[in-house]
């Protein structure tokens, strides 16, 4: 007996999305998704991220996790608003969905934000196919992790706009070939631009801080723009 797919299993999740990008642009607010396999380094990144762009851009954090609020607590000592998720409490998803952004956001006052951040739940495989309203995905990849991941994990690297690799001052350290790694990442994306940071030594942010401050700001005057035209 042949059985037929209707629907599509992301539909509802889709829809859902689109009312959170729509709700995002009518507040100014630029939405990005940040995820990573755990322990590739993301919340310090976001950490030393927050320190460069505050107070000059006004942000706000959701943290998934499945269980505790290690990551939260340690972003809530950067003094943006912060709102923890656990996933645990439905089912400990490996991933964040748009109806959770979507409860998550009420809890900011998102008036007075110019870029809201989400640290997605640490997995290179689930999150990459959850549409959640955001404006611009970044994967954050350390060198500890090995060269093959973008090859093996392709629909995240394919998603994403940016890549952040992480944990460069390791690299005297370890058997890594970052050329391979890179080489591995254009494969899947091309055009990706690849940030080599280490956000525990504070090396290489400047690149990624102008790349970020662009999208921020490039949503802005293209919003302004369009209210001009209305």
């Amino acid at each position: 007996m042949e059985i037929k797919v209707v629907r599509k299993v992301l539909d509802v999740n889709e829809k859902m999305a689109q009312q959170n990008r729509n709700f995002f642009a009518g507040k100014e607010v630029f939405v990005l998704n940040v995820m990573s396999s755990p322990g590739s380094g993301k919340t310090a990144t976001l950490e030393r991220t927050l320190s460069y762009i505050m107070p000059e851009i006004k942000s706000a954090v959701i943290v998934g996790d499945i269980c505790t609020s290690n990551d939260a607590d340690r972003l809530a000592r950067t003094g943006v608003p912060v709102v923890q998720v656990n996933t645990d409490e439905f089912g400990g998803d490996c991933h964040l969905a748009a109806h959770v952004i979507e409860k998550a956001a009420c809890n900011i006052d998102l008036d007075d934000i110019e870029l809201l951040i989400v640290e997605n739940v640490g997995n290179l495989v689930c999150p990459a196919e959850f549409d959640i309203g955001e404006d611009a995905r970044v994967v954050v990849l350390s060198v500890a992790e090995g060269e093959d991941k973008p090859v093996k994990y392709p629909l995240m690297f394919r998603e994403c706009d940016a890549a952040i690799l992480n944990k460069i001052d390791l690299l005297p350290y370890l058997d890594y070939n970052i050329k391979e790694t890179i080489q591995n990442i254009k494969q899947i994306h091309p055009e990706m631009p690849i940030f080599e940071i280490s956000a525990t030594k504070d090396i290489g942010f400047d690149p990624w801080i102008e790349w970020l401050k662009g999208k921020v700001h490039g949503k802005q005057r293209s919003e302004n723009q369009q209210r001009l035209r209305d």
